[in-house]
């Protein structure tokens, strides 16, 4: 049975980039390499590198460490913080001691090889380099496929949800003919779950936009009270119908942060929104507290609480925690990609039996 190559090795496949100021080096690497069948480049200054990476990156670079001007460390850095770049590992040639090669690795170079350089030796490294490079493109590939499979499915999955979402409200306003009591039963279940449904797919498709770094924030000064107050009067109705207190502290407060509105929003939805599916009793309490450099939005319940080892997985993807509830086991995630997104973050304290609070943490000038 044949299987088939996952990574790509030919020879003649893969084009390197020696870059050196000596020309006699460079006659020497570059020789090697063509006669083991590479397509080879060369580049006698770290500048000259820069410039031709920025427009046919090779899928390997030897590089040279001691060279005028612009030196092979500084090539290096360069190259691993140029976030338009694809990855291209980096082969260091040194002359010189273990320290010259502890810098270069902690630069970002992959390997390294001693002068006089050994053919054997060096060709070696030079396919073990190329194997990681078409692992890596390959591991890249499949992520890319698995996004735009995210990011179609989604959007699919929305035109018919939401079409079905409006032909249920107006077969629940008897839009369509009188109801019999047993058929609005029936429809109030269909669309509770087509609500759950249509938000477990925009959450999905929200999630995909953060991840792949797609979304773009809406950035304006924020009133938090106001959002929570409007968040709060949104809810209120679902915690009295559970018998529950929904309290707030600090409202008052007037705290403005830079941030993306609706997004700020759909956070603090969550947040209190959880508080009030996953308690049965008692209270809700959301605070508004304001400290040098940072305001913190803590949402407090006396909910059943989360065990230490469901609180290390919480905010991680369709991870729902150990309850009964329904849910997608994305939102807490979703929001922790918004906070971040803000240079914020999130964070739970919890004990099983007495409740958790959790609290978003949000810089400001």
């Amino acid at each position: 049975m044949s299987y088939p190559q996952l990574f790509e090795t030919s020879a003649t496949k893969n084009r390197i980039l020696v870059v050196d100021d000596s020309p006699d080096n460079l006659f020497l690497v570059q020789s090697i390499l063509e006669e083991e069948g590479y397509e080879s480049q060369v580049c006698e200054s770290g500048q000259d590198a820069i410039a031709l990476l920025e427009t046919t990156p090779p899928h390997l670079l030897l590089l040279d460490v001691m060279m005028p001007g612009m030196d092979g460390f500084e090539v290096t850095q360069r190259i691993r913080n140029n976030p338009h770049l694809p990855y291209i590992p980096i082969l260091l040639i040194t002359a010189y001691d273990r320290a010259s090669v502890v810098k270069g690795l902690d630069s970002g170079a992959d390997d390294f090889i001693r002068k006089p350089v050994e053919v054997d030796e060096l060709l070696a490294r030079v396919r073990s380099l190329l194997r990681l490079k078409h692992s890596v493109d390959e591991r890249d590939r499949i992520a890319r496929q698995r996004e735009d499979f995210v990011s179609r499915l989604t959007h699919d999955l929305r035109t018919p949800l939401i079409a079905a979402d409006r032909m249920l409200e107006l077969m629940q306003q008897e839009a369509l003919g009188e109801l019999s009591p047993e058929m609005a039963e029936v429809v109030g279940v269909m669309v509770r779950s087509n609500h759950n449904l249509l938000e477990m797919v925009n959450n999905l498709l929200a999630v995909y936009r953060y991840e792949a770094g797609r979304k773009t924030l809406n950035l304006s000064p924020v009133h938090l009270a106001q959002i929570l107050r409007e968040v709060i009067e949104e809810l209120t109705p679902l915690a009295v119908d559970k018998g529950l207190i929904l309290e707030t502290e600090g409202l008052a407060n007037d705290s403005i942060v830079e941030g993306d509105r609706l997004e700020l929003r759909r956070v603090f939805a969550n947040l209190i929104g959880n508080a009030i599916k996953f308690t049965k009793r008692g209270s809700i309490t959301v605070r508004l507290l304001q400290q040098p450099q940072k305001i913190l939005i803590q949402v407090e319940d006396t909910g059943q609480g989360i065990s230490p080892e469901d609180q290390k997985q919480l905010f991680q993807p369709f991870r729902q925690g150990n309850h009964q509830q329904d849910g997608s086991g994305l939102g807490l995630h979703l929001s922790r990609c918004i906070l971040e997104a803000h240079g914020g973050e999130i964070s739970v304290q919890s004990k099983v039996g007495q409740g958790s609070l959790f609290q978003v943490t949000l810089n400001y000038s």
